[in-house]
C-alpha cells in the first residue's frame, strides 16, 4: 500500500485478547535475554576492576575503570539514538538482529584489548549494540504482550538484567581465581562469555515475527494480517476474531523528525518530563553505585578482587526478586502509586545506608545486606522507568522515544555517575562517597514525586488507549 492509503484493522484487539501462551514465553525468552547480556557486561566490568588494575598490560587506575564504564554508557547512548531511529523506519525484527551482531563482535574484541584506548573503544561499541537493543526490543515486547500483563512482564524482563549479573559474578569467581587460571588471561576469557551467549541468542530469534502493529502502520497491512493469523494459530481453541474493536489507520512508511519532536515536546510534553526524570534518576542511581561497587569492596573493605563475585551474587538476587515479587502490583494497584513508592523508598534507604557507611558502622557483609534491601525496590523502580517511556508514546515513534529517554537519562545520570564515584572513591574519604550517595538518593525521591503528580495510569489498557497512534483516523 502507498503512503496516505487508509486501512481498517482489528490487529491491536486481536493481540490483546490472546491468553498467555508458549508464544509469549518464547518472545520473552528470545528478546528479554538482552537484559541478561547487559547485566553480564556491567557485572563483568565491575567484577574485573581489580584484575584490570593488576593487569601487567593495562595497569588501570580507579579513574581508568570509571572512564571505561563511561565509554560503555556513551556508546549505549549513541547506539540507542541511531538504532532507535532505524527501528521505527526499518522495522523491529531487522534491527534486533543488527544490534545483536554489533554487540557480539564488540564484546569479543574487548578480550583482545591492549591499552586503555582500545579497551574503552571496544566497550563503547559494545554499549552501542546494547543501547540499540533496548530500543528495538522494548518496542517489540510492548507491541506483542497483552495489555493485562504488560506491566508485570516488562518489569520481570528488565529485572532479568540481574540473571546476567549473577552469571558475570560466577564467571569472575572462576576466571579470576589464580589457582584456576592466570587472572590476566581470565579477564579476557570473561568477555567471551557474552559473545558466546549472543551467538546462541541470534539463532533463537530467527523464528520471531515482525510486530504486526508496526506492519499495520507502515503500508504492509496484508503482511500484518498474515502475521497475526499465524500467531493465533499457535493458540488451540481460540475463538474466531469477530466483533473486536477496529481502527482506521492512514499508511506511512516513516515519521518525520519534526513530528517526533512536536509529539515529544508539545503534544506529550508532560509525559516527556516524567520520562526524563525517571530515566535520569535511575541511571545515576544504578550506574554510579553498581559500576563502582567492586571498588568500594576492595578499597574500603579490603576484599580481594577475586572474591568480589561472592558479594555480587546476593546483590543480584535482591535486584531480580524485586520485579518478580512486586511487579504484579504495577498492573493491579496502578503505575503511579507503585512507581512513586519504589523510587522514594529506594532513595530513603540509600541515604540511610550511606550514613552508616560514612560512620564506618557496617562491614562488607552488612553493606551487601543493605544493598539487597535497597535494590529490591530500586530494581522495580528502574524497570518501571523503561516501562513508562515505552508505553506512553505513540506507536510510530515508540522505538525512537525509548532511545531518546534512554540516551538522555543515561547521558545525564549514567556517564557522569561512574566517573564521579570513581573520583570520590579515589579520595579515600567515606564522607565524600556519602555525598555521592546523598545525591543519588535525592534524585530518586524527586523522580518519585514527579511520577506521583504527573504520571500516566496506563495499567491494563491497550497501547493505543494509553497513547493514540499518530496515524489513527477517527
Amino acid at each position: 500500500m502507498a503512503d496516505g492509503d487508509i486501512v481498517e484493522s482489528d490487529i491491536p484487539a486481536r493481540l490483546d485478547r490472546l491468553p498467555w501462551g508458549r508464544f509469549h514465553t518464547l518472545v520473552v525468552a528470545a528478546l528479554g535475554i538482552t537484559w541478561i547480556l547487559d547485566g553480564l557486561e556491567v557485572t563483568l566490568a565491575g567484577s574485573l576492576a581489580g584484575a584490570l588494575k593488576d593487569s601487567p598490560v593495562l595497569h588501570f587506575s580507579n579513574t581508568d575503570v570509571g572512564l571505561a564504564s563511561s565509554a560503555y554508557l556513551a556508546g549505549a547512548v549513541l547506539g540507542a539514538i541511531v538504532f532507535g531511529w532505524l527501528t521505527d523506519r526499518l522495522g523491529r525484527k531487522k534491527l534486533f538482529f543488527i544490534t545483536l551482531s554489533v554487540y557480539l563482535v564488540a564484546t569479543a574484541a574487548t578480550a583482545a584489548s591492549w591499552n586503555i584506548a582500545s579497551f574503552a573503544f571496544f566497550r563503547f561499541m559494545t554499549g552501542a549494540g546494547i543501547g540499540g537493543e533496548y530500543a528495538a526490543i522494548n518496542s517489540t515486547i510492548q507491541e506483542l504482550i497483552p495489555a493485562r500483563v504488560r506491566g508485570w512482564s516488562d518489569l520481570v524482563i528488565n529485572g532479568s538484567f540481574w540473571v546476567g549479573a549473577a552469571m558475570g559474578a560466577l564467571g569472575s569467581l572462576v576466571l579470576l581465581d589464580p589457582e584456576v587460571i592466570d587472572p590476566d588471561i581470565g579477564w579476557r576469557l570473561a568477555f567471551l562469555i557474552g559473545a558466546t551467549l549472543a551467538l546462541v541468542i541470534f539463532f533463537m530469534r530467527l523464528w520471531l515475527p515482525e510486530s504486526p502493529r508496526w506492519l499495520m502502520t507502515h503500508g504492509r497491512a496484508t503482511e500484518a494480517a498474515q502475521v497475526i493469523t499465524e500467531i493465533e494459530h499457535k493458540f488451540a481453541g481460540l475463538p474466531a476474531a469477530r466483533g473486536l474493536t477496529r481502527v482506521k489507520v492512514r499508511m506511512r512508511t516513516s515519521t518525520p523528525l519534526r513530528e517526533v519532536m512536536r509529539t515529544l515536546f508539545k503534544r506529550h510534553r508532560q509525559r516527556t518530563y516524567v520520562g526524563l526524570s525517571l530515566m535520569a534518576a535511575q541511571a545515576f542511581f544504578y550506574n554510579a553505585i553498581f559500576f563502582t561497587y567492586a571498588l568500594i569492596l576492595t578499597d574500603f573493605y579490603k576484599v580481594p578482587s577475586d572474591a568480589v563475585g561472592w558479594y555480587l551474587l546476593p546483590f543480584a538476587a535482591g535486584n531480580f526478586l524485586g520485579p518478580v515479587l512486586i511487579g504484579r502490583l504495577f498492573d493491579t494497584q496502578g503505575r503511579r502509586p507503585m512507581i512513586a513508592f519504589t523510587y522514594v523508598i529506594s532513595g530513603l534507604l540509600l541515604a540511610g545506608t550511606g550514613f552508616l557507611f560514612a560512620r564506618d558502622l557496617i562491614t562488607a557483609q552488612t553493606q551487601t545486606a543493605c544493598w539487597m534491601i535497597i535494590f529490591f525496590f530500586a530494581s522495580a523502580a528502574a524497570s518501571s522507568a523503561y516501562l513508562t517511556v515505552s508505553e506512553t508514546f505513540p506507536l510510530e515513534i515508540r522505538a525512537l522515544a525509548i532511545a531518546f529517554f534512554y540516551a538522555v537519562g543515561t547521558g545525564v545520570g549514567g556517564i557522569i555517575g561512574p566517573w564521579l564515584f570513581g573520583a570520590l572513591i579515589d579520595t579515600g574519604s567515606r564522607a565524600s562517597v556519602f555525598g555521592g550517595y546523598l545525591l543519588g538518593a535525592l534524585l530518586m525521591v524527586l523522580a518519585g514525586l514527579v511520577a506521583w503528580r504527573w504520571g500516566v495510569a496506563a495499567e491494563r489498557k491497550p497501547l493505543e488507549a494509553v497513547a493514540r497512534p499518530l496515524t489513527f483516523i477517527d
